[in-house]
């Protein structure tokens, strides 16, 4: 097509009919990864009073996706960096479809609290396969509202469970809510078959005769193979720890020696000058999980306690949550395609914190609380739509799956951090206060984080001459075949950031 005709077309046309068929896809997927991963905290009452769970054990079955999440993100980025972003999306959903079809059959807490784990991998994997494969397909110059529109399926999901629990629980039980997690195996059996491979992945990558092996720095002597496997393991058996009942009274230590082994895993990735990009992103995701969490993991707690609302009330405010965030995300898309990925996200995240105080000001006008947390939602969190394509940018093709996927799902860790760090700042005052100024306080870190562009500013410093996005060109036209020039040039710094073996 001639760049003038092209130029003329409206965006939606320009991403033409397979793309969009690529992105429906990857955003079911997310509608269901979302729908899934919010059953857990639905049911976790009926589940606790079937198995005779204290309240520490029923929780931990929330937090049980966190110590395989950091893990399942890298082996299935690895994956779809070595063999393609449709297999690894494939992967994500079947791994999760399993293990939210086995809570269904669970006997006790422990076969319920392992099929967790393998939600755990495939959610996370989820989140890296889908982003990648829907980037590096759509044109570059919207590939923000690819990032924010795909986002926006979580939350989709999360009201889809909310109101098929209405319906399904009351009548067949809790169990059933379960068994409908098997649904996406179709999903997953018609990507298989009809969609066609990210093109900017196909190009970069699979013509060439050396597939990228994002892991070969951890395996790159038989030492240090083994040490690695130890590290990994310490770092699961701690994070086991922390999250489960097991670790009571050593949950600090623990945390300190998950985070050790994990930080060691990411210094070994990013290589000899590379690292910093990891550890910097590590933490940027981390704060941005903290600023949003609290709110998002506690609101129906701060509802029922403090507020004294009934749970048909919790839910409609619930609902204007939901709706908000979808409505943020499709939103930063637009923005970000229009002023820029960096500079779309500090704006709002600005913008966002003109109501974090005044939503926990509210009390007995349900309306007014529901349109503050709309918009406070729709810009807070929100924005996080942007994510993917943010970090997206930072990693070349032949290391993004994993890159996005590693540093992403650590830091999400945040995300379980984030409601007992609200909860402790809660005690001697009103949670709503704790939580309203734990959201401030984070979002001012990420205001900074990103705003200053640390993660490149420090990985510039590290590695000079590195691309500042590479992201930022589009994947090659129609019929062209192999590496470009800026696909080669991403190799390249890929091996440099590797480091030597």
């Amino acid at each position: 097509m001639h760049p003038s005709r092209k130029a003329s077309l409206p965006w939606y046309r320009e991403v033409g009919r397979t793309r969009w068929k690529a992105f429906f896809a990857a955003w079911i997927g997310y509608v269901l990864d979302g729908f899934d991963f919010v059953l857990i905290t639905l049911v976790l009452t009926e589940i606790g009073e079937e198995f005779d769970l204290s309240t520490a054990a029923a929780a931990s079955l929330i937090s049980g996706a966190f110590i395989t999440r950091w893990l399942g993100g890298a082996v299935l980025g690895a994956l779809g960096d070595r063999f393609g972003r449709k297999l690894s999306m494939v992967a994500s959903i079947l791994l999760y479809s399993v293990g939210t079809f086995a809570c269904g059959f669970a006997w006790d807490y422990t076969s319920l609290f392992v099929a967790r784990l393998l939600i755990g991998m495939g959610m996370a994997g989820e989140y890296s396969a889908s982003a990648t494969y829907v980037l590096e397909s759509w044109p570059a110059r919207v590939r923000n509202r690819a990032s924010g529109f795909l986002i926006s399926g979580f939350s989709m999901g999360s009201v889809l469970a909310a109101e098929c629990y209405k319906w399904v629980e009351p009548a067949l039980g809790w169990r059933w809510m379960f068994y409908i997690g098997l649904a996406p195996i179709l999903v997953a059996l018609w990507v298989r078959r009809s969609l066609p491979e990210a093109e900017e992945w196909s190009a970069a990558v699979a013509g060439r005769a050396a597939r990228p092996n994002p892991f070969r720095p951890l395996f790159a002597t038989p030492r240090r193979a083994t040490a690695n496997v130890l590290v990994t393991a310490v770092a699961t058996a701690a994070l086991f720890g922390v999250f489960t009942p097991v670790g009571a009274g050593g949950v600090p230590l623990l945390a300190v020696v998950g985070g050790l082994a994990i930080a060691a895993l990411a210094v070994q990735l990013g290589g000899r000058r590379g690292w910093v990009l990891y550890l910097s992103l590590i933490v940027t995701v981390f704060v941005a999980f903290l600023y949003s969490w609290p709110i998002q993991g506690l609101l129906p707690t701060y509802l029922k306690t403090e507020l004294h609302y009934s749970p048909s009330e919790v839910t409609h405010v619930l609902f204007f949550a939901g709706f908000g965030t979808m409505a943020g995300c499709c939103l930063a898309g637009f923005v970000g395609d229009l002023i820029g990925t960096k500079k779309a996200y500090v704006l709002t995240l600005i913008a966002s914190l003109v109501f974090v105080f005044p939503v926990f000001a509210v009390s007995g006008n349900l309306l007014l609380l529901g349109a503050l947390l709309f918009v406070l939602q729709a810009l807070s969190v929100g924005i996080s739509g942007l994510l993917p394509r943010y970090i997206g940018g930072h990693f070349p093709t032949s290391s993004r799956g994993a890159g996005l996927g590693f540093t992403y799902n650590v830091g999400a860790l945040g995300g379980a951090v984030a409601p007992v760090l609200g909860a402790h700042l809660a005690e001697g005052r009103s949670l709503g206060g704790a939580l309203a100024t734990l959201a401030f306080a984070g979002t001012i870190l990420v205001v900074l984080l990103v705003g200053f562009d640390v993660p490149a500013r420090l990985n510039r410093l590290m590695i000079p001459g590195s691309p500042r996005d590479h992201l930022a060109d589009g994947p090659p036209a129609e019929g062209t075949g192999g590496a470009d020039a800026t696909d080669t040039a991403d190799l390249g710094n890929s091996r440099e950031s590797a480091g030597s073996s």
